[in-house]
């Protein structure tokens, strides 16, 4: 176990299920973005879609410069929880949106020449302050997972560079690209000499760049040096502010989700039933698919005891992967999941009216918790009519 998290017996100080971020490991992370944005002069945004924990905010914001946002709701959390700069960008706005969006956002995003002929002229009316840019597609999937890769064949996310024949840019003031996810610094240099190749001559007049997320700094192989020679290599060529948006970065292997057995049963193989659901509180298990790593335990065969860790809810596919362990589980164990406090935590959802976990902070130092929130039923109802 990673010393900036509690053991499995500690956590019986706190309810189960239950987030527990540490202090100490966002900092290491903090760390690290703070050196990227000394070396390069770059402008560091969390991307609230991936992590917007806002008790932990105040700590964030003493190196990052601001939030970027997916939906007026992000944009306002953005605004009144966080501060600094607030940047939106969504596939497509409403009206009503366009307006929430302009009253909490500095920058605002489009990602079509129609969304920007539709609303561009409400944003220079209503707030002539903002400024506008635009997302572009580079053509260049790096993704490693189709769900993930905003450049895939037909993708409705950013302009190709063939739409911009003849296209005026009078109030654009920056270009947007995203084609990242949980990669190295090599992934973004192709990606870079794919925008020059494409959009680099529409950055003349442009202010700023925003490089988009995935960017997974804070990985111990990440090349950190190399993508601070591509921040600097783009500022210099385009004479522009540089963005970068992580939001995993920020939070990787900062957070664990522990959990309770509930039951063993079994039928062919041993299933330990947990208090946590692969379908409401880790639904990129299902998604990408993916296999969260389990503190104490292997693969299945590789250890004596072999257990199907599953959740409670009525959904048959409600498991969370085949696990083994030194010895047997029993109800009531304790488990730990591990780097659950990115993507897990807000996509987290009451399906079947099964409860959320509760959230908490770790203190390293001390040894102590703090409980950030609980849920309760009232929740659960006021989401519903």
């Amino acid at each position: 176990m990673d010393r900036n998290f509690p053991l499995a017996d500690d956590l019986s100080r706190v309810p189960s299920p239950c987030f527990i971020v540490s202090d100490e490991a966002i900092q290491k992370n903090l760390d690290v973005l703070r050196y990227v944005k000394q070396e390069t002069g770059c402008r560091i945004l969390l991307a609230l879609k991936a992590f917007a924990m806002h008790s932990i905010f105040p700590m964030l914001k003493k190196t990052l410069d601001g939030t970027c946002a997916s939906s007026p709701f992000e944009a306002r959390l953005g605004r009144e929880s966080f501060g600094g700069e607030v940047h939106t960008f969504s596939a497509a706005y409403s009206a009503d949106d366009m307006l929430d969006v302009i009253a909490h956002s500095d920058f605002v995003i489009f990602n079509s020449f129609s969304q920007w002929e539709r609303f561009g002229p409400i944003v220079r009316a209503q707030a002539p302050h903002v400024k506008c840019g635009l997302r572009v597609n580079p053509e260049q999937s790096e993704s490693p997972a189709p769900l993930y890769d905003p450049c895939a064949p037909a993708s409705r996310l950013g302009i190709t560079s063939g739409l911009f024949d003849g296209r005026s840019l009078e109030g654009i003031s920056g270009l947007h690209f995203h084609t990242l996810c949980e990669q190295n610094a090599d992934a973004l240099e192709r990606t870079l000499d794919a925008f020059d190749k494409r959009f680099g001559s529409l950055m003349r007049g442009m202010s700023w760049l925003n490089m988009g997320g995935g960017h997974h700094v804070t990985r111990a192989d990440y090349r950190v040096d190399l993508l601070c020679d591509l921040i600097k290599r783009a500022r210099d060529r385009y004479d522009v502010d540089v963005y970068i948006e992580p939001g995993e970065a920020v939070a990787l292997h900062a957070g664990i989700l522990s959990a309770t057995v509930l039951d063993i049963a079994f039928n062919h193989i041993n299933i330990a039933i947990l208090d946590v659901s692969a379908a409401t509180h880790m639904p990129d298990v299902l998604e990408m698919p993916y296999r969260p790593e389990v503190e104490g335990a292997g693969q299945s065969g590789e250890k004596a005891h072999t257990y199907r860790l599953a959740g409670p809810s009525c959904l048959a596919g409600d498991i969370i992967g085949d696990y083994s362990f030194d010895n047997p589980l029993h109800i009531g164990d304790r488990l730990i999941f591990h780097d659950m406090a990115h993507y897990s935590m807000v996509k987290t959802n009451m399906f079947n009216g099964i409860n959320l976990p509760s959230i908490a902070r770790y203190n390293a130092q001390t040894g102590t918790f703090t409980l950030v929130k609980t849920f309760t039923y009232e929740d659960y109802a006021g989401r519903l009519s």
